[in-house]
């Protein structure tokens, strides 16, 4: 396999946070909605759970493929969920449950585990791994919770809450990397494309320069 074979990446994801995070990177990848049926997999591990979430959305994408000659194409599938009192929470059903949820999650802390399961179609290897952060939530009020509901971000998302969004100021501090709470992290990206002897920098489309110049804002 030639090693100037340029790289594709495929987002196995419809989350605008994963692929924002990549493009932040440097990274521009397609995306490809796998369409896989969450509700199938069933298991009391939350790390167990969010791996094999992303083992399927990797895989559904990857049958809708087909390797091109001159390009090496990857895919990557990611699935995150929030572990809390021994239970495994994603997307809260409706307004109802997200309110619920938060009356719980005030003031005490979760673990945020992603899931990612990386496949190189030419190669036929892959890599996986989970990466897991503590999130420590802010002791929000009654007004601030329904308010943050009635915005409906908290129902898109896998543990009703975001840090980079409208939830972030509701969250304290985190323990760990942050790209793994927003659903994919990037310092795992870079140790499974490692393992598949590739380097993340491979995938940079683009580069922000060095020498912008920023401008006081008084």
């Amino acid at each position: 396999m030639p090693e100037s074979m340029p790289l594709r990446l495929v987002l196995a994801s419809a989350s605008p946070a994963r692929r924002k995070i990549l493009q932040a990177a440097g990274i521009e990848p397609d995306v490809l909605v796998s369409g896989v049926d969450e509700s199938l997999v069933v298991t009391e591990r939350a790390e167990d759970l969010c791996l094999e979430l992303a083992r399927l959305k990797a895989q559904a994408v990857l049958t809708r493929l087909r390797p091109a000659d001159d390009q090496r194409t990857l895919v990557i599938g990611c699935d995150s969920v929030l572990a809390f009192d021994g239970e495994i929470l994603g997307k809260p059903a409706d307004a109802a449950a997200a309110t619920r949820r938060w009356q719980r999650m005030r003031g005490r802390s979760g673990v945020l585990h992603s899931g990612h399961c990386l496949i190189d179609i030419v190669a036929g290897r892959r890599a996986e791994a989970v990466a897991s952060t503590v999130v420590h939530f802010a002791d929000i009020s009654d007004d601030e919770i329904a308010t943050y509901v009635g915005t409906g971000e908290p129902l898109a998302v896998a543990g009703a809450f975001t840090i980079d969004g409208l939830g972030g100021p509701f969250v304290e501090r985190i323990e760990g990397d942050p790209s793994t709470v927003i659903g994919l992290s990037l310092p795992t990206l870079r140790r499974l494309l490692s393992e598949l002897d590739l380097r993340l920098t491979d995938l940079w489309t683009k580069v922000a320069p060095g020498s912008q110049s920023v401008e006081p804002l008084g």
